[in-house]
């Protein structure tokens, strides 16, 4: 009866562990990078249940996400929470210069009503102070999105 009990629960922490290894994903900065630039709804939501607990990307997706829903009461929950995240990211490591460069796309596009465009200058500074000591893939990011940026531009880097 013990051999069968201990058998039973092998198989069922093996079958548990399985289904958690299934579950997590690997949080890929271009993986986060396209979704950020997608536009796409559905692409943000998936993006989302993969950074969760890493607020600063979150907080950033949450803020992307608010410019893509419909209702105003529910665009507003979204940019709130995610300016949230972000700014308490920031001030956890204020020297980290991806977060600098995710709110400095943001406050690029936010709407002049939620205020959230006073860091815009100190934002590009460090980003091009930095570009050279950022990973390959937020190097790319950054230089995709100086083609549309009205702040950032290519030259400068």
């Amino acid at each position: 009866m013990k051999l069968l009990f201990v058998f039973i629960l092998l198989f069922w922490i093996a079958d548990d562990s399985a289904k958690a290894k299934m579950i997590v994903q690997k949080f890929e900065k271009a993986a986060f990078y396209d979704a950020m630039a997608s536009g796409d709804l559905t692409a943000i939501n998936k993006e989302l249940d993969v950074v969760k607990g890493k607020d600063g990307y979150e907080g950033a997706l949450l803020m992307r996400k608010a410019g893509l829903v419909k209702k105003p009461k529910e665009k507003l929950a979204l940019f709130k929470a995610g300016r949230i995240k972000l700014e308490t990211a920031l001030l956890a490591d204020n020297e980290n210069t991806e977060f600098h460069f995710l709110r400095l796309a943001i406050e690029e596009h936010a709407p002049k009503i939620v205020k959230y465009h006073k860091d815009i200058n100190k934002d590009k500074d460090l980003v091009i102070k930095n570009f050279k000591n950022l990973s390959p893939a937020v190097q790319h990011a950054i230089l995709d999105y100086c083609k549309n940026s009205k702040v950032l531009h290519k030259e400068e880097f």
